[in-house]
């Protein structure tokens, strides 16, 4: 049986390296939780199939508690929307839209336009 992880085993750890990648997205793009997790390596200890259930989630207590100098407007959720509910999603768009992303009807950035890709920056 695999153990199950809350968080990653080295929290700290974790946290530095997502924001290290958080920190290459540039200015008019956007990431999703779950592609950070992806271009974060894999924790010690944590299985593959694991690490697909819970990663994104881990992205996002990693982005919650980011220092200033991490651009964490840039990560949304899968569906090309804002997570976060109040004042602070009204900022994280606001940001976003000062970068040029831009939002349709349905509060939705055009993840085909928006999406960051790694390999071309």
């Amino acid at each position: 049986m695999t153990p199950f992880f809350s968080s990653p085993p080295d929290l700290m750890e974790f946290k530095l390296k997502v924001w290290g990648v958080v920190k290459r997205i540039p200015p008019g793009n956007v990431a999703t939780y779950g592609q950070v997790a992806a271009l974060v390596q894999l924790p010690a200890g944590v299985a593959p199939q694991d690490y697909r259930a819970v990663g994104a989630r881990w992205v996002g207590q990693a982005m919650a508690g980011s220092p200033p100098g991490v651009p964490w407007q840039r990560v949304i959720n899968s569906q090309g929307k804002i997570s976060l509910s109040g004042p602070s999603a009204e900022t994280q768009r606001q940001l976003l839209e000062e970068e040029g992303v831009v939002f349709d009807g349905r509060g939705r950035v055009d993840l085909k336009k928006y999406q960051w890709q790694p390999h071309s920056s």
